[in-house]
């Protein structure tokens, strides 16, 4: 049996799931990558509004750091130095210059974990180096991305990754499981405001709702803007804390994926979304992308549509049989090859290979 791993991660977010969808993606695969006897440090920047909006101050799976700016980052050297990998994730703030002293200072495999791939690279085009710049790239012994498909060639053939692997989101089965509650809509949507997401929301959901007032519609996230004209039927939450997600998915018939442009172009980008309301057994519609054939078969465990009149079709006209059918077929998918703890075997796997490919200079010397 390998030994256990000691990992430093320094990511967006642990503690708050306000806003981001980082701190479930590392909620379900630290717990899981902790349950297969590994050891973990959280390392988070201390910002105010994640400190306002705090739902797991005190993780049991790992250890959780704060830490108030980089220049606090030097009291945590040692651990980085010691770690056996060390994992900085996308959007951390002052990513380039956290990038820069884990490459300087880790002795151990060193790998940089994007939630958000499509994203960063459309980022770096534009010249925008916000939390990576191309120079880092080559520097991390492995880039794990949320992307799969022909973007992994990409960071290797165009950025110089020695290795590009897919890690893609997954859920915790145990956090996300189907529920006994009141069905409240007959279409619901969770997810943070984005100016790119936005017009799709408009076309396969609000507009379906103008067209059908004799149906139920929900949306939550925050950071909606104050102008949106949202009609009638359609309730807006604010927030629905992780806890929460089952019992929201629970409430109704279907639910939609909307995903963000830069990820649509490149494909092979599925959101966590998609695996949290599968566990849950909640049937979903999506927006059309590369690559989602690969994860779940339309029409058997999704249904992919284009405009408001697929989505209305849907709703009015797909029997509760069937309804339920593709329910299961979705959860069993999804419990089958989509879970943390599929991840946290895959995430294993690759920081092993990242440590074993470090240590081949050093072997290969004098």
């Amino acid at each position: 049996m390998s030994a256990p791993l000691r990992v430093v991660v320094l990511g967006l977010s642990l503690s708050s799931s306000w806003g981001n969808g980082h701190a479930t993606t590392f909620r379900a695969l630290l717990r899981a990558f902790a349950a297969r006897g590994h050891e973990v440090l959280f390392l988070e920047r201390d910002v105010p509004w994640y400190a306002a909006h705090r739902d797991l101050p005190a993780p049991d799976f790992c250890r959780l750091a704060l830490y108030p700016d980089l220049a606090a980052l030097d009291a945590w050297r040692g651990e980085i130095a010691g770690a056996d990998a060390v994992v900085v994730g996308s959007y951390v703030p002052k990513g380039v210059a956290v990038g820069r002293l884990v490459q300087s200072v880790a002795r151990g495999a060193t790998a940089f974990y994007d939630i958000d791939t499509p994203v960063t690279l459309a980022k770096l085009e534009r010249g925008d180096e916000e939390y990576l710049s191309p120079a880092l790239i080559p520097g991390y012994g492995v880039y794990l991305s949320f992307t799969g498909g022909p973007t992994l060639g990409r960071l290797e053939r165009d950025y110089g990754s020695p290795a590009a692997r897919q890690l893609y989101c997954s859920v915790d089965p145990d956090a996300y499981r189907p529920m006994e509650v009141p069905r409240r809509w007959d279409l619901s949507y969770l997810g943070t405001y984005s100016p790119d997401r936005q017009p799709v929301l408009e076309r396969l959901l609000l507009e379906p709702a103008r067209r059908a007032p004799e149906l139920r519609f929900a949306v939550a996230g925050p950071q909606y803007p104050d102008g949106i004209d949202w009609p009638a039927n359609v309730e807006r939450i604010d927030h629905v804390p992780p806890a929460d997600h089952p019992a929201f998915y629970a409430a109704g018939r279907f639910t939609l994926n909307v995903t963000r442009a830069d990820m649509v172009r490149a494909g092979h980008s599925p959101s966590v979304r998609l695996f949290e309301a599968g566990a849950c057994g909640v049937p979903i519609l999506s927006d059309r992308w590369d690559g989602i054939e690969t994860l779940l078969r339309p029409d058997e465990e999704i249904i992919l549509a284009d405009g408001p009149e697929d989505v209305l079709r849907v709703l009015r006209g797909t029997p509760e049989a069937d309804r339920q059918a593709m329910a299961r077929a979705l959860r069993a998918r999804v419990l089958g090859e989509h879970t943390a703890a599929h991840r946290a075997a895959e995430l294993e796997g690759h920081l092993r290979e990242a440590m074993a490919r470090a240590a081949q200079p050093a072997a290969a010397g004098p």
